[in-house]
C-alpha cells in the first residue's frame, strides 16, 4: 500500500503553480491593460493541459507570463517550488521550453542542427555536445519520428514536419515543462491528430507537463488531463474536460448566435435552431448522423417525448430505416435522403 501511495504521489508531482496571478500587457508607455486576475493554476508531471478560449481572451499573454517572457501584474508563479522571478535565465531554460506558432525556416540550417540547439542551456556558448547530449538528441529524434528527414534543410520541410522538429528541439532541451502556442495552427487534420496524440504519449512516457494553447476543442477533449478555459473578461474555469462539459462551462464560453456547444456529442452545432422541433429516437450511428442532418436543415432537436413530430431510427443488419410520426400518422423511409426531403416539407404546428 505504501508503494502504491509513493507511486501515485510521484505521478502527481507539482511542477508549476500560480497563486493570485494577474496578467496583462502594456498599451503605450504607461498604460497597463489587465486581461485576467486571480488565477490559481497547477501543472503536474505527466499531464497534458489544454488552454482553450476565444481569440483575444489572453491565452498568449498567460503563456508568455508563465514562461517568464513578460512580467506578472500581480501574484506569483512558482516552478518546482521556486518563484519565477528568482530563476536566472540560464536556470529557467532548464525548467521550461517553449514552441511558438511560427515555424523556423532560416537559411541552410538542417534538422539535426536545429534539434541540437535545444541542448544550448546544457552545453553553453561553445555548444560542444557531450556523449550525453547526443544521446538526448537521438532520443528526441526517435520520440518525434523525425529521423527520416534529420539531414534535410529546414526550408524543405512541410508544416507538419517543421512542427515535429520544433517539438524535438524542445524535448532535447529536456525541461520538466513544455509550452506550445497553437502547435496545430498550420496543419491539416491528419497531422493535427498525429501531433496531439504524440504530445499525449510524450507526457505519459517522459513525465513532463505539457501545456498546449489550442482551438482544437474536439482533440483537447480527447487528450487533455486538465483544461484551462479562458473567457473574455478574464474569467478562468479549470478541471477535467468532462467536468467542464457537464457543468456548462464550455457552453458558456463558446455559445454565440447560431453556434451552440452540444454536451451530448462534444461538438458544436453550427446552424441556428429553426422554428421546427423534432424528437429523434435511436442511439446508433444512423441516429447520430440523422440529428446532425436535421440541425443542418434548421430543426431544433427536442428532448420532449410528446413532440408532435418525431422520428425513430432503427438499424437492422447495417440497414437503417426512418419511421416518421406526425400527428399519429406514420411513414417509413429507407434512405436518409428521402426522409430529409419529406420532413422538410412539413410545416411547424
Amino acid at each position: 500500500m505504501e508503494q502504491l501511495k509513493t507511486t501515485a504521489e510521484a505521478e502527481r508531482k507539482l511542477l508549476l503553480q500560480t497563486t493570485g496571478l494577474s496578467i496583462g500587457y502594456k498599451q503605450g508607455r504607461n498604460n497597463l491593460k489587465e486581461v485576467a486576475t486571480g488565477l490559481n493554476l497547477e501543472m503536474f508531471a505527466g499531464e497534458v493541459i489544454c488552454l482553450l478560449g476565444p481569440n483575444g481572451c489572453g491565452k498568449s499573454t498567460l503563456l508568455r507570463t508563465i514562461a517568464g517572457l513578460q512580467e506578472t501584474v500581480l501574484g506569483t508563479v512558482e516552478i518546482e517550488g521556486t518563484e519565477l522571478g528568482q530563476l536566472k535565465p540560464a536556470l529557467l531554460a532548464k525548467k521550461i521550453s517553449m514552441v511558438l506558432t511560427d515555424n523556423v525556416r532560416s537559411g541552410d540550417l538542417d534538422v539535426y542542427s536545429l534539434i541540437a540547439l535545444g541542448r544550448y542551456p546544457h552545453s553553453g556558448w561553445l555548444g560542444r555536445l557531450t556523449t550525453e547530449d547526443k544521446s538526448v538528441i537521438d532520443q528526441a529524434i526517435l520520440s518525434t519520428a523525425t529521423g527520416e528527414f534529420v539531414d534535410r534543410k529546414l526550408a524543405t520541410l512541410s508544416d507538419g514536419e517543421s512542427q515535429k522538429v520544433m517539438l524535438a528541439r524542445a524535448i532535447a532541451q529536456d525541461t520538466p515543462i513544455i509550452i506550445l502556442d497553437e502547435p496545430t495552427a498550420h496543419l491539416d487534420l491528419p497531422s493535427r491528430i498525429q501531433l496531439m496524440r504524440l504530445l499525449h504519449r510524450l507526457a505519459k512516457d517522459t513525465k513532463k507537463a505539457i501545456l498546449i494553447s489550442t482551438h482544437e476543442l474536439d482533440l483537447a477533449l480527447q487528450v487533455a488531463d486538465q483544461i484551462w478555459l479562458m473567457q473574455a473578461g478574464g474569467h478562468m474555469a479549470t478541471g477535467l474536460p468532462e467536468e467542464l462539459v457537464l457543468n456548462g462551462s464550455f457552453a458558456e464560453a463558446f455559445n454565440k448566435d447560431g453556434i451552440m456547444f452540444d454536451p451530448a456529442t462534444g461538438s458544436f452545432n453550427m446552424h441556428a435552431s429553426g422554428v421546427k422541433s423534432i424528437t429523434v429516437n435511436g442511439d446508433g450511428t444512423a441516429a447520430f448522423w440523422t440529428r446532425k442532418a436535421l440541425l443542418r436543415k434548421g430543426f431544433h432537436i427536442s428532448g420532449a417525448q410528446k413532440e408532435s413530430l418525431a422520428v425513430t431510427v432503427l438499424e437492422n443488419a447495417g440497414q437503417p430505416r426512418w419511421t416518421l410520426e406526425k400527428d399519429r400518422k406514420i411513414t417509413t423511409y429507407h434512405t436518409l435522403r428521402d426522409f430529409l426531403k419529406n420532413v422538410n416539407l412539413i410545416e411547424p404546428t
